[in-house]
């Protein structure tokens, strides 16, 4: 029984997190050869103020790239 866990940073829209779980879900059945009722996908989100590359955080990195809808 397959768990997973996706960390994403918030902000990604509904479609998109449908999209992520159900491609998650295809290639677990496809590289397993499980049924799909038997894995769980769970999205954990995380603010984009609270990760950093190369000692700049993404905030400031991509101020303005992200709005509110995660396009």
């Amino acid at each position: 029984m397959p768990f997973v866990t996706v960390k994403i940073a918030r902000g990604h829209s509904i479609e998109k997190k449908r999209h992520l779980v159900e491609a998650i879900t295809n290639a677990l059945v496809t590289a397993l050869d499980t049924k799909p009722e038997w894995i769980t996908v769970h999205i954990d989100e995380f603010e984009r103020e609270n990760w950093a590359v190369n000692g700049i955080l993404h905030c400031d990195r991509h101020r303005g790239r992200h709005d509110e809808t995660g396009r």
